[in-house]
């Protein structure tokens, strides 16, 4: 009777650890999703600036060639 009290016990000390440890890292993924998202916006728009430039330039350059072609 004893050893089935000690397991009850035991199972309800783990049940409640458990959840505890959930209540305490539930926001964690959303947090660490926003962050993730916020970094890759932050490349993306890097990018897409680099890459316009580069284009804006090379576009000036063959203006200014064909203009002195033709």
């Amino acid at each position: 009777m004893e050893l089935v009290l000690q397991a009850c016990v035991a199972w309800q000390t783990l049940k409640l650890s458990a959840r505890e440890r959930w209540s305490e890292e539930v926001g964690e993924g959303v947090i660490s999703t926003a962050i993730a998202v916020l970094i890759m916006a932050l490349i993306g728009f890097t990018m897409w600036t680099v890459f316009d430039r580069v284009f804006q330039d090379a576009g000036t350059r063959v203006e200014d060639k064909v203009s002195q072609i033709g």
